[in-house]
């Protein structure tokens, strides 16, 4: 049996709940929106209750998309060793603005090398030189997911020395999926 959730009918109780909420994890705008809508009545008030807490927390400097994606975009380079285009993906789900993207990934990524942070993103997963075609295509997809290019995943592939064919292939299924390349 599921509980229901208790509506939150006054400024100053969603106020606590989303501080509540913002001190258990960062969110953005939208995240916290899509959390408040949740806790107030589904009509006008319920929306402008949202909208007052939100205001009230962006002036109080508790709620900040652009520092959110900059920071995101930092931790994810730096733990996770996810290319850009990866982090430009979970942004956007998170429902951060393009250009606040743009400009967090540029800061970013500026100055890095992308082949090395794929290396080291193969080394993080622990992932040993592929023995056949399979393990060949795994690797190469693997890249692809965490945000790298074709021409990264091929030069790693090479320097494996898998075979032409196997990158062939892998080189055509990424050419059908315009987004990877």
């Amino acid at each position: 049996m599921a509980f229901a959730k208790r509506q939150i009918t006054d400024e100053d109780s969603l106020y606590d709940y989303a501080v509540g909420a913002l001190g258990r994890r960062m969110r953005t705008v939208a995240e916290l929106k899509r959390l408040l809508r949740g806790r107030v009545p589904r009509d006008e008030i319920g929306n402008t209750l949202v909208e007052l807490v939100v205001l009230r927390l962006k002036q109080q400097k508790y709620l900040n998309d652009s520092q959110y994606a900059a920071s995101y975009s930092a931790l994810r380079r730096d733990n996770e060793k996810f290319g850009p285009r990866r982090v430009v993906t979970d942004l956007k789900v998170k429902g951060v603005h393009a250009s606040v993207i743009e400009k967090a990934i540029d800061e970013a990524y500026s100055g890095t090398d992308e082949m090395e942070m794929a290396q080291a993103f193969l080394r993080r997963k622990r992932t040993k030189p592929p023995s056949n075609d399979r393990e060949a295509a795994k690797i190469f997809r693997a890249l692809m997911r965490a945000g790298y290019n074709t021409r990264i995943a091929m030069t790693i592939l090479k320097t494996w020395k898998v075979e032409d064919e196997v990158l062939t292939a892998l080189q055509e299924e990424a050419s059908a999926d315009p987004e990877k390349e």
